[in-house]
């Protein structure tokens, strides 16, 4: 596949790296390499990328970019996600071609998982 001007990476702000770590490893299962205390990297999660620290968060409100996941098993990761830490900011709901919500991690960042109407 030809990489080129292709979106390659995506930072994420995170007042702390470690609570990032320990929220995306519980609910997703990534490993994260550390350069340094203040940025960690992951890989292999669908697209390459990294936590940095920083007093800021990204929200759909503050017009960010929505990075959305997809689950098989919607409800399970509802229950991952909150029992990590996170927060439900739009609780399940059906969209043309599926059903979805919106969470924040434990730094604030929003996020959303989505799934196929079936699964």
């Amino acid at each position: 596949m030809n990489n080129h001007e292709k979106i390659n990476y995506v930072e994420f702000p995170a007042k702390n790296i470690k609570s990032a770590k320990d929220f995306f490893t519980s609910v997703f299962g990534w490993s994260f390499i550390d350069y340094g205390p203040e940025y960690t990297a992951f890989s292999n999660e669908g697209i390459d990328g990294a936590f940095f620290k920083s007093d800021l968060s990204v929200s759909v409100k503050n017009g960010s970019a929505l990075i959305v996941f997809y689950s098989k098993d919607l409800e399970k990761t509802l229950s991952k996600v909150e029992n990590a830490g996170g927060s439900i900011i739009k609780p399940i709901f059906s969209f043309p071609g599926g059903r979805r919500f919106h969470f924040s991690d434990p730094n604030g960042n929003e996020y959303a998982v989505w799934s196929d109407m079936d699964a």
